[in-house]
């Protein structure tokens, strides 16, 4: 049985980290502007008060501060792996504390989308993690991450 294959395609397999950086990098960007609505601490921090969060306030600067700063690395591609971290306790955060009685997918009539977007946002920034900003990013060329060593490529040919 022969695998289902679009030669095509690999040839734009080096985009793949550039459309997760820029698809990811938007959703957070978006995200901390939106939280400047009437400054973190009023809107966003009112909302983890009601939801028993203690430092509010606080939490809900590092949040917002997170996913601008977080999301403008993403775009560029710089210390992107590091920037993903922040980003991965977040929405950790808001899984535990804002989904976990939801679900995955909230009920018909519910105030709040359930769990399923912070799951795939999660899923994307683990990737990033894992693979690294990819060729077209800052991080590359300033040197701070060096080319993916590919599976069958020869030890020699690494060094």
């Amino acid at each position: 049985m022969r695998a289902l294959s679009l030669p095509a395609l690999h040839r734009l397999a080096h985009l793949a980290p550039l459309a997760l950086r820029l698809g990811l990098g938007i959703v957070f960007v978006v995200h901390g502007v939106s939280k400047l609505n009437g400054g973190p601490a009023t809107g966003f921090g009112g909302m983890l008060t009601g939801l028993g969060v203690g430092a509010p306030a606080l939490f809900a600067w590092l949040v917002t501060i997170a996913e601008l700063v977080g999301g403008v690395l993403l775009l560029i591609g710089l210390l992107t792996r590091l920037a993903t971290l922040p980003l991965i306790a977040t929405l950790i955060g808001a899984i535990i504390l804002v989904k976990a009685d939801l679900g995955v997918i909230a009920g018909m009539g519910s105030p709040m989308p359930g769990a399923e977007l912070d799951i795939a946002l999660l899923a994307g920034l683990v990737a990033l993690l894992f693979i690294g900003p990819g060729m077209l990013s800052v991080d590359r060329m300033l040197g701070l991450e060096s080319a993916p060593v590919r599976e069958n490529e020869p030890v020699s040919a690494r060094l």
